[in-house]
């Protein structure tokens, strides 16, 4: 049961990180500035947890870690952060769900096979089809006038899925070279920061006023120490415990977790195609997940493998 809360806490958590992040750039802090404190906050932290240099068994294994902080740290969240700027937030929640579709496309391109291929085609396919349900739908909704703009943001979100499931596949090799978890990931966001530096030449003026406001600093602490650091013990507690492939389950509640809290803290409507589109997503990717894992054996060993799109 802890194991459950946990999971659902975690998911929780990163369904509103969209929303968290639409808040700041409402606030006038740039996708960059957020990505930078945040990140820092969350690196911090892990310090404090994990003090210790992470030492490699094989010097081939530091390629692995400064690709998995390029794609997962610092292209995912920029692309993410950008297509906010553009579009919905319960657009951008949706689509970001969509990538452990992506991570089941590069298994298959690596030879993995789903035991139900025709499920799994038929879930891709309505994914997708949610997808676009809700992309086009928020335009219309919130964006009258900018169905540019929009379809940008749905492109940069799609972008950002397709590049955490190449995240996934790499923090998968670093899970199967025993490296420990915590450990692992702040190596992973020291080099994410590192690839950001050479940003700051052009991300001008650090947000020193408005990080004296309430709200932007809180904001900016639920990301970087609760979204970005503590999230990760919880996932991996409930990893452990319950196995990837039922974790993994919870999965489905981020497109309509993330656009209740849209609704609540936004005020983005909740229209009757955005829902109908939320509804084939979440039905997409349970019959995807489902016939691509039901091969696996009942209980996965404790990794980094099960492909969540942490926000």
């Amino acid at each position: 049961m802890k194991a459950h809360l946990l999971a659902l806490f975690t998911i929780l958590v990163w369904s509103t990180t969209f929303v968290a992040t639409k808040v700041l750039i409402a606030a006038g802090l740039t996708p960059l500035w957020i990505l930078i404190i945040r990140f820092t906050l969350g690196f911090l932290a892990l310090c404090c947890l994990r003090p210790r240099r992470l030492p490699l068994a094989d010097r081939r294994h530091g390629r692995l870690f400064a690709a998995a902080g390029l794609a997962g740290v610092t292209c995912y969240f920029l692309l993410e952060n950008i297509a906010l700027t553009f579009t919905s937030a319960t657009a951008v929640g949706a689509i970001a769900a969509t990538a452990p579709l992506f991570c089941a496309l590069i298994m298959l391109a690596r030879g993995s096979r789903p035991a139900a291929p025709a499920p799994f085609a038929l879930g891709f396919a309505l994914a997708m089809a949610g997808i676009v349900l809700v992309g086009s739908a928020s335009g219309k909704a919130i964006l009258a006038g900018s169905a540019e703009a929009n379809f940008i943001g749905c492109r940069l979100s799609f972008a950002a899925a397709v590049v955490w499931a190449i995240y996934s596949t790499i923090v998968g090799r670093i899970a199967e070279a025993g490296y420990e978890t915590l450990a692992a990931t702040k190596r992973i966001f020291g080099w994410g920061l590192l690839f950001m530096a050479p940003a700051l030449l052009v991300a001008g003026p650090a947000p020193l006023a408005a990080l004296a406001e309430p709200v932007v600093t809180g904001n900016l602490l639920f990301l970087g120490l609760g979204a970005s650091a503590a999230c990760f013990v919880t996932w991996n507690f409930a990893v452990k415990h319950l196995g990837a492939v039922v974790t993994s389950t919870y999965i489905y509640l981020v497109p309509a977790l993330t656009g209740t809290a849209s609704v609540i803290v936004l005020g983005e409507p909740l229209t009757a195609p955005i829902v109908g589109g939320l509804g084939l997503t979440i039905a997409g990717l349970a019959l995807s997940n489902w016939s691509h894992e039901k091969r696996r054996v009942p209980k996965d060993p404790p990794s980094e493998q099960t492909c969540i799109t942490e926000t």
